[in-house]
């Protein structure tokens, strides 16, 4: 395995088959190190690496870390179904495959609900749980947010334009939003398959029904069953956050059971990216502590 001062996108690939076709995914760290699964947020052009390349260096000297690549966002193998559909069960599927009871989890934005969600469904196999925003529901603020309405226009259709005035809502410090990621993320965002499933899931149609049959539904919200994590969870947030606002994580700090929120200044969506060392000190701190064993 590489050393942790040379991870490489290609150097840290790995795949493996499961009922859902190939997941790929990211590896780092020793291979008898407490294993941490590192889930990826939604948005054009999302991948896992690129939420967590920046991080997999500290987190991987303590660390078996593996960032798991959703099906639909152009790594793992397509899915025709809602995005967030084909997450949830893939990271069972996932850690069957790789042999793992038992994993922290960090998930970022959908991958924190995604990740809440599994918590929910088998909390015997989650240890720690951390979140970077997302998780939650919208309180004071109207939601959906500035950024997931700027996500939808993209989505309904792409221009280079509104890409840009997306990444711009992502974060606080605009000079993160260069040249080169602008056309990392275009490139992969408008990848036909990947296209076609950024629009399961934000097409404006989409939003519209999945509300109405949400309201319908006679199964309660996650958001309504956060008192059945068991894990010790660490609710991680971008103060200045315009496409989770902040209000969002009231309800499951209430409520998740053993809880802790760290609030970052200066920070939007990408916390792990826009406060890296800070957030990186905080999540290894929370997550090294002998009385969260």
């Amino acid at each position: 395995m590489s050393s942790v001062s040379e991870l490489t996108r290609e150097g840290t690939l790995r795949e493996v088959q499961t009922e859902q076709g190939t997941l790929r995914y990211h590896e780092a760290g020793a291979p008898d190190a407490p294993p941490l699964l590192m889930l990826h947020g939604s948005g054009p052009g999302v991948t896992g690496w690129r939420n967590y390349s920046g991080n997999l260096a500290r987190f991987a000297e303590h660390f078996r870390c593996l960032v798991l690549e959703f099906p639909g966002f152009g790594v793992s193998d397509p899915s025709d179904q809602h995005p967030m559909a084909a997450a949830l069960p893939s990271v069972g599927q996932f850690l069957d495959a790789l042999g793992l009871d038992k994993v922290d989890i960090i998930g970022n934005s959908m991958g924190g609900i995604v990740a809440t969600r599994f918590a929910i469904a088998e909390p015997e196999r989650v240890g720690r749980l951390v979140t970077i925003g997302g998780m939650g529901r919208n309180i004071f603020s109207p939601g959906p947010g500035e950024g997931i309405n700027l996500l939808v226009e993209f989505t309904e259709d792409p221009t280079r334009d509104r890409l840009v005035e997306w990444l711009g809502s992502m974060v606080f410090d605009k000079s993160l939003v260069t040249e080169e990621l602008i056309e990392q993320r275009w490139n992969q965002a408008t990848e036909p398959d990947t296209l076609a499933s950024a629009r399961r899931m934000y097409g404006r149609g989409v939003l519209e029904a999945m509300g109405k049959a949400a309201a319908a539904s006679p199964e309660p919200p996650y958001w309504a069953m956060l008192h059945k994590i068991q894990a010790r969870t660490l609710i991680t947030w971008g103060r200045d956050d315009r496409v989770s606002p902040m209000d969002m994580m009231l309800v499951p700090m209430r409520t998740i059971p053993d809880v802790e929120v760290h609030v970052f200044p200066n920070c939007g969506h990408w916390v792990m990216i826009e406060q890296k060392e800070a957030w990186e000190a905080t999540v290894l701190a929370f997550l090294g502590r002998e009385d969260n064993a």
